[in-house]
């Protein structure tokens, strides 16, 4: 039987389920995901077919740039996915999964462009 996840954003307005073992956390730093999120973007990486939205009435993309959209909670404000263009993947916000999840943050990308309120302690960066 595969793993089953589930998530949702704070207000509940959208739920989800992911099926099938989960990839370690990559978090990105560039301008877009910090703008988006708040700071940086921590996700996990699923195929969409995996994804399964089990409520759905906040769920609302934003194409957020020629290759990739973005889904977030209209209600709450929560980003939840995002979604480069073809690829057949998605990933998920790390930090809307229920309980806990048993990952870990396998590396950082895009470090050149994070914010300089914050350090990257950790060895497994990437100049991407």
């Amino acid at each position: 039987m595969p793993e089953v996840h589930t998530g949702s954003c704070e207000c509940g307005a959208v739920k989800y389920q992911l099926r099938g073992r989960l990839q370690p956390v990559v978090a990105c730093h560039c301008t877009q995901c910090r703008k988006t999120s708040g700071h940086f973007w921590a996700g996990t990486l699923v195929r969409t077919d995996a994804l399964s939205i089990t409520e759905d009435r906040g769920l609302a993309w934003y194409q957020s740039s020629a290759h990739a959209q973005r889904g977030f909670c209209q209600r709450c404000g929560a980003s939840l996915f995002w979604q480069a263009a073809g690829e057949g993947t998605t990933s998920v916000g790390a930090g809307t999964l229920d309980g806990d999840s048993g990952l870990h943050t396998s590396k950082h990308i895009f470090v050149d462009d994070k914010g300089d309120y914050y350090d990257i302690l950790h060895g497994n960066q990437t100049r991407d």
